[in-house]
């Protein structure tokens, strides 16, 4: 295993003055995450497998894991000196059908371990946006209560992921980062359906803030230019009210 000891942390302070005029983050999709970085060495079946088992030697090997991220997030912020805007955390809970785990091994095994890391966060003054890929709303009104501000990905082909479904009944407690499908007509329709899916996200996400358009993850190399280029000029158009 690493140690926090192993990185080189005095140019953090030069690298956040050098990117002042952004969003400042520590911390990735995978910070903090049980399930997919467990699965990577003991395959996704085994970890599954394992958290409904209470398998001791998985939970110790996520634990010293996560010991270690939560340390050099630690350092990271204290050295930054309140330069970093939020922390980045992930945990993929769904399929396109539904939950990935069911709520009460959520609260069990996963809840508890990123508590620790909104702690941390909080103990800084700063926000957490959760990443999590595929049918994950269910867990939300925990991420609430947790203390995580921004949920990320929102692929809305998933299970209870639409705009609409999102805005109503989570848009009072979270923000949101995502909604616009890498696996729709981002990639496989025309500029004009690309256009016409910006406009609808946006005109449902965008009353009484809290939306960052984005896509669902980074697009990827099946997109066509014309099509990435429809998007995020729509958002430039229409993604922020007239100051008129």
């Amino acid at each position: 295993m690493p140690s926090p000891d192993d990185f080189d942390y005095a140019r953090i302070p030069l690298q956040c003055a050098a990117k002042r005029d952004y969003a400042l983050l520590v911390g990735n999709p995978g910070a903090g995450d049980m399930i997919n970085s467990a699965g990577m060495i003991r395959t996704m079946e085994q970890v599954l497998v394992d958290l409904m088992t209470d398998d001791p030697a998985c939970l110790r090997y996520m634990d010293r894991k996560n010991t270690i991220q939560l340390e050099i997030i630690n350092r990271v912020l204290e050295v930054a000196d309140g330069a970093i805007d939020y922390v980045w955390l992930g945990e993929d809970l769904g399929t396109q059908r539904g939950p990935m785990v069911s709520l009460d091994l959520f609260r069990r095994h996963i809840r508890p371990r990123h508590q620790k890391f909104v702690d941390l966060a909080k103990h800084f003054g700063i926000p957490v946006m959760m990443h999590s890929c595929g049918s994950s709303s269910w867990a939300y009104d925990d991420f609430a209560e947790m203390g995580i501000s921004i949920v990320d990905t929102l692929q809305p082909e998933a299970k209870d992921m639409s705009p609409a479904f999102l805005k109503e009944h989570y848009g009072t407690r979270l923000s949101f980062h995502g909604c616009i499908s890498t696996a729709g007509v981002v990639a496989h329709g025309a500029a004009a359906d690309v256009v016409a899916v910006a406009r609808e996200t946006l005109e449902v996400m965008m009353p009484g803030g809290g939306y960052a358009f984005s896509p669902t993850h980074m697009l990827q190399d099946n997109t066509p230019t014309e099509n990435a280029v429809a998007l995020y000029k729509t958002a430039r158009e229409f993604g922020r009210y007239s100051q008129d």
